[in-house]
């Protein structure tokens, strides 16, 4: 294992990027932007359903206008039929995070999906085995037939600490230690204590933004889903189906897509959707913050009542300044 002595001097002499986390609708995009025309960087997104083309709306992607002329990755790469994990999109995104330093810019990771994005900063020990294939297959029948319970039991034999961390109803993750052991023959979880102590990729700033009152956080994602629906969610889902691509993919049971598809099929109406898709984005703006509070180097920048993002900026530069981003 590496003292704490050699870990503080890997970590020093790993390339620095930028973080910019916090929950949906609180900015992340606006001060991504500022911060690469600040700093001369470029934005890589780490949204797990931004990678989808043809799925601007629903996942509040960034437009041209909003890029600012910010070169912005890792939006719109994947296929809709595509199932991606957090491995995955590390495996993507650090060769072009790589590439920015490379070119002598500063990679600004921004977006809400904490596990990826911590992902790219660790940059190694992803669990061998193939997510989505043969044994994933057999496995997500045997869940369809029998349930949870015989698999998680399977589990406990092989992982007893994987099956007691993991709660029943986490059944992508029971999959995927079942699938990691069988294709491998070694537990997830010696996996894990073995790269814990490996130091990061890359010596991350994270910056993070949230409210100071809850109401707020609340009232900006119902205008924003309100926004979404104006702009044409619907006819963004109905394309997607038209496409040919099935009603269970899972792009299609992201948070405001999943919603509309029972307007789309019928059976819903635009006011219910409407309001399920404000409540299951507040559920996990909620989740988002539980999340991220675990990382005690967040910076965190409290909004009040409006969004200054020129404070914020300011905020942000100083932070970078004193880690010694120039």
């Amino acid at each position: 294992m590496l003292s704490v002595e050699n870990r503080e001097q890997n970590t020093a002499a790993a390339p620095k990027i930028v973080c910019v986390v916090g929950p949906t609708a609180c900015g992340k995009t606006t001060l991504g932007v500022l911060l690469a025309k600040r700093f001369h960087g470029e934005v890589v997104s780490a949204d797990s359903m931004q990678i989808y083309r043809g799925m601007v709306i629903g996942t509040a992607a960034p437009t041209a206008e909003e890029m600012q002329g910010v070169p912005h990755h890792m939006i719109g790469v994947a296929d809709p039929t595509e199932q991606w994990s957090a491995a995955r999109y590390a495996q993507t995104a650090i060769p072009i995070v790589d590439d920015i330093l490379a070119r002598g810019k500063l990679p600004i990771l921004v977006g809400g999906t904490g596990l990826w994005m911590e992902a790219v900063v660790r940059g190694h020990g992803f669990a061998g085995g193939h997510a989505g294939g043969a044994v994933r297959r057999e496995l997500q029948e045997r869940l369809e037939r029998e349930g949870i319970a015989p698999l998680l039991e399977e589990l406990r034999q092989v992982d007893p600490e994987a099956a007691r961390r993991l709660h029943p109803a986490d059944e992508k993750r029971i999959l995927r230690a079942l699938e990691v052991y069988r294709e491998t023959g070694k537990t997830i979880t010696e996996h894990n204590r073995e790269t814990a102590a490996l130091p990061p990729r890359y010596d991350a700033v994270w910056i993070g933004l949230q409210f100071e009152e809850r109401a707020e956080m609340k009232a900006l994602i119902d205008r924003r889903v309100d926004a979404m629906v104006e702009e044409g969610l619907l006819g963004e889902v109905m394309g997607l189906l038209k496409s040919g691509l099935p009603r269970d993919a899972t792009a299609l049971q992201a948070i405001g897509y999943k919603e509309f598809l029972g307007v789309a099929e019928g059976s819903a109406t635009v006011d219910q959707a409407v309001a399920e898709v404000k409540l299951r984005s507040r559920q996990y703006a909620k989740r988002q913050l539980t999340w991220l509070r675990r990382n005690p180097e967040i910076h965190w920048i409290w909004w009040g009542k409006e969004r200054d993002f020129a404070r914020a900026l300011q905020i942000s530069t100083e932070i970078l300044s004193d880690a010694g981003v120039s």
